[in-house]
């Protein structure tokens, strides 16, 4: 079964149609990378896959269930989503932050049980915070806040995390580094991962499956090798590209490109 699932999806922003009929498919267990060209409907195809908007006609199906139909606190006990560039209130510990992601298994008033801190204490470990528990975050660097909200995700312990443009904002080494958490999550924890990436490369060398949009369409879907070809990001993106391979991963990689003229 796939993860997530949309049938003849249109979402607009008043009246102006951004996506219309998608028929999307999310295999459970993948990392999925959606790429496509500014405006193009990619992020907000995700904010309406994990119910931030609402779609103005369409399915939107989460492990089969349609998901309009399921309790908000049901969600969130399957799907996390990260948008781009979250912010938080001032003043926040580490600590204090992950621990939100225990909001929707808690009942009464919230007081965080032996289970849960065990869990927030597991997030922390497996991101490589746990000595940030007590720091502000307000004082981490860019890829260190960004490892705090997806080990809030985690603290969710769902099966599914979706997240927005992760690595904006950061330099080359900080990109690797959340690129690589969340590949060893999936490859580890069988976490079904979907991202929203602007750097080709990095989305074909850390998907296994990728989806290229163009104007709220779906150009092509595929492993990585079938959507990095000249002819794929001609379509998409209305660039001559030159292909090649990359020597340590052996993923298709994007070595030059030229505007279509």
């Amino acid at each position: 079964m796939n993860s997530i699932v949309t049938k003849n999806l249109a979402i607009a922003y008043d009246d102006k149609l951004i996506v219309d009929d998608l028929n999307m498919n999310i295999p459970r267990g993948k990392i999925t990378t959606i790429i496509g060209p500014n405006g193009c409907g990619k992020s907000t195809v995700l904010k309406t896959v994990g119910r931030i908007l609402k779609q103005k006609k369409g399915m939107v199906y989460l492990n089969g269930d349609d998901i309009r139909k399921l309790p908000t606190k049901e969600v969130a006990q399957k799907m996390a989503i990260l948008p781009q560039s979250p912010q938080s209130q001032g003043g926040l510990t580490v600590g204090e932050l992950v621990s939100y992601g225990r909001f929707p298994h808690q009942r009464g008033f919230g007081k965080l049980s032996s289970e849960d801190k065990k869990i927030i204490a597991w997030a922390l470990e497996i991101t490589k915070l746990t000595e940030f528990e007590t720091a502000s975050v307000d004082n981490l660097s860019g890829g260190q806040r960004q490892r705090v909200w997806i080990a809030m995700a985690l603290a969710q312990q769902t099966d599914l995390i979706l997240l927005d443009e992760p690595t904006t904002y950061l330099d080359m080494a900080y990109q690797l580094e959340v690129l690589e958490l969340l590949y060893n999550l999936n490859r580890e924890q069988s976490c079904t991962i979907v991202m929203v990436l602007h750097d080709l490369n990095l989305a074909a060398r850390f998907a296994d499956y990728m989806i290229a949009i163009r104007s709220g369409e779906i150009i092509r879907c595929g492993t990585p090798k079938e959507i990095m070809t000249t002819k794929v990001l001609k379509d998409t993106f209305q660039i001559d590209a030159e292909i090649g391979w990359e020597s340590r991963t052996g993923r298709p990689t994007c070595i030059s490109y030229e505007l279509i003229k």
